[in-house]
């Protein structure tokens, strides 16, 4: 481990060290990772059109982010009793072997299973990330190389539907996936060479035991997941509206038992009591990651589908959501803390502003507006979210700081999960259940942005509810939340 005296990193001694050449190759489970997850958005299109199963669309990113929350708090703990090294190259033989799953799949539910696999390696191997920093290097030079993560995160959210754009048009969808099983299995070879410290090479429980896993709440997540995603895939009133309420239904119960569980539980008191901004900021952070989840999952293929619109454009505009995203977040973090409730307040109106707008400009197929509503819901996170974190975090119960730190991101992968099931209700009751067509298109683009506003106006309210806040007083990233 390279010691490091002050609070400024030492590249060169990084470098000679080795110890560079070990944090390159970490985050390289970043890259892998996030770029794999907003990649999918635009190979859709040409992949349903090989495989069919229009009606399980949804099920791509749900299941894609079921498998990285079990994974990435799994990770963390499992590094206690098996080394470093060896949860790695776990983490990345999975990830390869599910990457390899999605290329070769003839049918639909089997590039679901894929995807899976890729969640769980892919969640492990981004947890795994940030306990590497801290198992690996001087504590005085975390907060760079966090930094420097959370910029190769960013760099990936929005280089992934381009490459997916590209190699879909260049080669194949299949090669898009063929690339990320070719990272994940030399990032698994690699890990015996690179990982080969004894931080890395050995087990390191604390007192001789880790903080336990909350097996029932994410099992319980699992199943209210897949029974929400499963009431779309074949629409029958009765059965759907079963499976959706007792879907939700068990979102509830997994709340309930993540509050009786102490020592493992993922959220702080109060998750969403509006009588504290912990409650009125978490509902912020659920409503709009559920809201927003549209158009990535159907953007494209409604675009394509509807008006021929070129997968790399609509790779470009999911790129430049992400590209807004972080350059917003960089311009106001140094903001004073008497704008904190203006910014906030802002932000959800933007993203509420851009849900919206896509209700129209998608049927429409105007590429600028189309644009405008992805750089207002892109931005409206990049300027809120850092802020609301910093309000959540300030505001926690004395010890659960860190809880409420690492909860957003968390509530953000449920929301996303929970938004992409929930979509794909939406889109098949509107038309694709009867399969891949204009006329179907056209409906669900109707319906599909249309549904969400009333979630866009939950954020909102909530956001005016934060808003009432004390300014909180600890720092944080920028870019947060856009870390897992």
């Amino acid at each position: 481990m390279t010691k490091t005296s002050t609070n400024r990193v030492d590249w060169r001694a990084l470098w000679a060290s080795g110890d560079l050449a070990r944090f390159c190759f970490i985050s390289l489970g970043i890259l892998l990772h996030a770029t794999n997850e907003t990649m999918v958005a635009t190979v859709m299109p040409a992949m349903v059109g090989e495989l069919a199963g229009v009606q399980l669309v949804g099920w791509s990113l749900a299941i894609y982010e079921l498998g990285a929350i079990v994974a990435g708090a799994a990770a963390g703990r499992l590094v206690s009793y098996v080394a470093l090294r060896t949860n790695m190259m776990v983490a990345a033989m999975l990830y390869a072997g599910g990457a390899l799953v999605c290329a070769t799949a003839p049918l639909m539910p089997l590039f679901l299973c894929g995807r899976l696999i890729e969640g769980l390696g892919g969640g492990a191997l981004v947890s795994l990330a940030f306990v590497s920093v801290e198992r690996l290097f001087a504590r005085a030079i975390w907060p760079q190389l966090f930094g420097v993560m959370s910029a190769i995160w960013g760099v990936a959210a929005f280089s992934g539907p381009v490459l997916g754009a590209v190699m879909t048009d260049l080669l194949s969808w299949r090669w898009a996936f063929g690339v990320f099983t070719l990272g994940g299995t030399a990032m698994a070879l690699a890990s015996f060479l690179v990982l080969d410290t004894p931080e890395a090479t050995r087990p390191q429980a604390t007192g001789g035991s880790a903080p336990p896993f909350p097996l029932a709440a994410l099992g319980c997540l699992a199943v209210s997941v897949v029974l929400i995603a499963t009431a779309g895939v074949d629409i029958a009133l009765l059965r759907s509206s079963l499976l959706l309420s007792l879907g939700l239904i068990g979102l509830a119960l997994f709340i309930y038992i993540d509050a009786l569980k102490p020592r493992s539980r993922l959220f702080p008191s109060r998750l969403f009591s509006w009588r504290s901004p912990v409650g009125a900021g978490m509902t912020m952070v659920a409503a709009f990651s559920v809201a927003t989840c549209s158009f990535a999952v159907y953007g494209p293929l409604l675009l394509t589908s509807l008006h021929g619109i070129p997968i790399l454009t609509t790779g470009y505009i999911i790129a430049a959501e992400s590209i807004a995203w972080s350059i917003l977040s960089i311009l106001v973090a140094n903001a004073p803390p008497e704008r904190e409730r203006l910014i906030i307040v802002g932000g959800a109106l933007m993203i509420a502003t851009g849900v919206a707008g896509f209700a129209y400009t998608v049927p429409a197929g105007s590429i600028p507006l189309i644009l405008l509503c992805a750089l207002l819901q892109g931005g409206g996170f990049g300027i809120a979210l850092p802020f609301v974190t910093r309000v959540i975090v300030a505001s926690a119960r004395e010890g659960e700081q860190t809880i409420a730190s690492a909860a957003v991101p968390t509530m953000q992968r449920i929301g996303y999960a929970v938004g992409a099931a929930l979509t794909g209700i939406v889109a098949n009751a509107s038309g694709f259940s009867e399969g891949l067509n204009r006329e179907a298109a056209a409906n669900v683009a109707a319906w599909l942005f249309l549904a969400f506003i009333p979630l866009g106006i939950l954020g909102c309210l909530a956001a005016l509810r934060i808003s009432g806040a004390p300014p909180a007083k600890l720092p944080i990233s920028p870019l947060a939340g856009e870390i897992d």
